[in-house]
């Protein structure tokens, strides 16, 4: 698909990348297949193909228009898109792109999402917060009660300061899931691996990127780059998969930056990290759904990994039809797009239920909140559901 750039984004390093994104598309649409909103709307204009159709009239014109706008809010960025297209368009950096040309024009960020942007990368103000509201969660509107509806879990005091690897906490999961990084902690010291917790851990920068606000990401990203700062042969592990795509993704967004691509190279994911350790079951459970999050099957490109450590430690799992289609969560837009975000999880409870399982697993903070709200099952993070052999502990 070839593209006439504006003038005035001639010169543009983002834009002239996204040109050259766009002619990989061979508009075969194979990817509306698979997306989520266009399943949900059965328009054009709600999947990736009419969404690279519209991008690619904001690179000929440099105008962003209200079709655009709307188009790209009701996109999840789950990037389904990616894994089905055979010419390998990279559609979430298309996304960005637009989306932060969007910021950069007429679009006002709604009130709500500004509260989010100022609010979720501050720990300490969320937790605070979230107390105060969820004590008044009964006057909240309907759409919103049921994010409310977790208790704050009491928060242990994990920072140390020695190890070989890097434990990040992110934001949300320090307040409203730390069992999860809680238990990695047991594992990894039952394993006898020692492990860095810092204080000084900063937001990755996810939720600021997928709302368009690329700066501000890119601030976050320099600091938590600073903060972490990982030592020669040291690994980072993320137990949110949502912050973990974003984390792997420093050496691309900060292009120039040298540290960035060391960051991003130690970065891995909690079942990257495990994968060759034995674990034994933790939990009575037995029949075991394990919902895969967007971003660790489309995002980082991981598939089967978790699958096999919870069948290695002895659980059985379940099958799930449409195993890749999202959840409804994609971080804050469960929020700011309520009534699409309730339908798609409704037909992803309906699929992991299929096969009635006694309990649903995931890998992300975000999908773990979303459909615990709604499940009358336990929904629990993976790494919660492994305990290790004394065999492998003795090692």
């Amino acid at each position: 698909m070839q593209t006439r750039i504006a003038t005035a984004l001639e010169d543009d390093n983002e834009a002239i990348r996204s040109a050259q994104i766009i002619q990989k598309c061979v508009h075969c649409g194979f990817c509306n297949a698979t997306c989520p909103t266009f399943r949900h709307f059965g328009d054009e204009l709600q999947g990736p193909r009419g969404r690279i159709y519209l991008v690619k009239g904001l690179l000929e014109t440099n105008e962003v228009n209200s079709t655009l706008e709307d188009s790209l809010s009701k996109c999840l960025t789950c990037r389904a898109c990616e894994s089905t297209c055979p010419s390998g368009v990279e559609f979430g950096e298309l996304a960005e792109f637009a989306r932060n040309a969007m910021s950069k024009g007429h679009r006002k960020p709604s009130m709500l999402e500004r509260l989010l942007l100022y609010v979720i990368p501050k720990p300490g103000l969320f937790r605070s917060l979230y107390r105060l509201v969820r004590l008044f969660r009964f006057f909240a509107p309907v759409r919103y009660r049921e994010t409310l509806f977790r208790r704050l879990a009491k928060r242990a005091d994990l920072f140390t300061q020695q190890g070989r690897v890097v434990i990040l906490q992110g934001c949300v999961q320090r307040s409203l899931t730390p069992e999860v990084v809680q238990h990695l902690t047991d594992l990894l010291t039952k394993l006898g691996i020692k492990h860095r917790i810092l204080e000084a851990e900063k937001c990755c920068g996810a939720l600021h990127l997928h709302l368009g606000h690329t700066e501000p990401a890119k601030v976050f990203m320099r600091a938590n780059i600073r903060a972490i700062a990982p030592r020669e042969g040291e690994a980072i592990i993320s137990t949110a998969s949502g912050c973990g795509a974003t984390l792997k993704d420093y050496g691309r967004i900060l292009s120039e930056d040298d540290a960035a691509k060391r960051f991003s190279a130690a970065v891995q994911d909690v079942s990257e990290f495990l994968r060759e350790f034995k674990f034994t079951k933790r939990l009575d459970y037995q029949r075991i759904a394990f919902q895969s999050p967007c971003t660790l099957q489309h995002g980082q490109k991981i598939s089967g990994l978790i699958e096999n450590l919870l069948l290695r430690a002895g659980y059985e799992l379940c099958s799930i039809p449409d195993a890749h289609q999202c959840c409804g969560s994609a971080g804050s837009y469960s929020l700011l797009q309520p009534d699409i975000a309730r339908s798609l999880r409704e037909r992803k409870i309906e699929a992991l239920l299929h096969d009635d399982p006694e309990l649903i697993a995931t890998a992300n903070v975000g999908c773990q909140l979303h459909l615990e709200a709604a499940m009358n099952k336990p929904v629990r993070h993976w790494v919660e559901l492994l305990d290790v052999s004394k065999e492998e502990s003795a090692s």
